[in-house]
């Protein structure tokens, strides 16, 4: 026994895993027991099934890791509820378990791992094909592991659980509540991702702004509750557009942003440092990404039974050479684009479009 505890007090601190954990554990439990397959197992009582987690087997008798049972025809089930840890004679005791019929188990035995809060997590066991008797302070080891286990899978539990939570922290952190869309804290990210991604390719990017005009007038007329879903459905429309290497990004208010990668800037299509180009094929990629993300917001939409017919959106989209360029230089010209297109939009009488109820 002096030996087990030495070696338990070298394996438990280098855990890292529950693996690490368990598998040492129920290598000492078989040579203590002389149990043929040791075992730990997890159970759904809400599912009514047991999962074999990890098995140590040293004989005939096999227990498959990731076997899964119902939890009704289990002996563990048995064992727990009629409080009888160690059975040598598992034929007599319990002959309609089909289970144990089918694994040949004549002795048999089983503690529970618990939370905390005494909810059962699973179940640690052994088990042979012949009568092996197992004594007191075989058993009172299998308390101890299947404490230690319980301590382990509640702390995997809650750094899973902590992770989850970090991430939907992160999650909220770059998503516009509103519409489900990027941020601005994310745009900025990715499109200083991108422009350094370009720089390095010898590619050139693709920055747009949206500026919903008469959106005031939408929410003025019609209140902040419709004005809200007509930013919704506008985010929807524009999202079928884009290509899945842009990114989609609400600014706030009725601003909306897309980067994407553009032409590769190697075949000949020369730029200024971060400058706007003029190449015929630049400026087509960019007139396309325009003319896609202009008409997705144009039409009728339905808010809270109330119809708007909308005249669409300004978009001025830029293709650009990233090199020496910064993420707001890059809004900046794709701003500057965009209100050149609200300005010809005004000369047209385009000024705001009207929100008809």
């Amino acid at each position: 026994m002096e030996a087990l505890i030495a070696q338990l007090s070298t394996t438990v601190p280098k855990a890292r895993s529950l693996e690490q954990l368990t598998r040492p554990l129920l290598d000492m439990l078989g040579t203590v027991t002389g149990l043929e397959s040791t075992y730990l197992t997890t159970v759904d009582e809400r599912a009514a099934q047991q999962r074999v987690v990890l098995a140590r087997n040293a004989g005939t008798l096999q227990i498959r890791e990731g076997l899964v049972v119902d939890w009704q025809d289990t002996l563990c089930r048995r064992a727990l509820e009629e409080d009888h840890p160690v059975t040598l004679d598992v034929p007599q005791r319990w002959p309609d378990s089909a289970a144990a019929r089918r694994l040949g188990i004549q002795t048999f035995v089983s503690t529970p791992v618990r939370s905390d809060d005494g909810a059962l997590i699973g179940t640690l066991c052994g088990a042979s094909a012949q009568a092996r008797p197992v004594d007191s302070q075989a058993l009172a080891l299998m308390s101890l592991f299947s404490a230690l286990v319980g301590q382990f899978i509640q702390r995997e539990r809650l750094v899973e659980e902590l992770r989850a939570a970090n991430e939907q922290l992160a999650t909220f952190a770059l998503t516009d509540p509103l519409t489900g869309l990027p941020n601005r804290r994310a745009l900025f990210d990715e499109l200083q991702r991108l422009i350094q991604r370009a720089s390095r390719d010898g590619s050139s990017v693709l920055v747009g702004c949206i500026d919903l005009d008469g959106f005031k007038a939408i929410n003025d007329r019609l209140g902040h509750q419709r004005g809200d879903q007509f930013l919704r459905e506008v985010a929807q429309r524009l999202s079928l557009e884009m290509r899945g290497s842009d990114m989609l990004a609400r600014m706030g208010g009725d601003e909306f942003v897309v980067v994407g990668p553009g032409l590769d800037l190697r075949a000949g299509r020369s730029a200024e440092p971060g400058a706007v180009m003029d190449h015929p094929e630049a400026l087509q990629a960019a007139a396309t990404l325009q003319q896609r993300a202009t008409l997705a917001t144009v039409g009728r939409f339905e808010l809270d039974g109330e119809a708007v017919q909308y005249a669409g959106a300004s978009v001025g989209v830029v293709a650009l050479n990233p090199v020496g360029l910064t993420a707001e230089e890059a809004l900046h010209r794709a701003d500057a684009r965009m209100y050149e297109v609200k300005r010809a939009r005004q000369q047209q009488r385009l000024t705001v479009p009207e929100a008809t109820p």
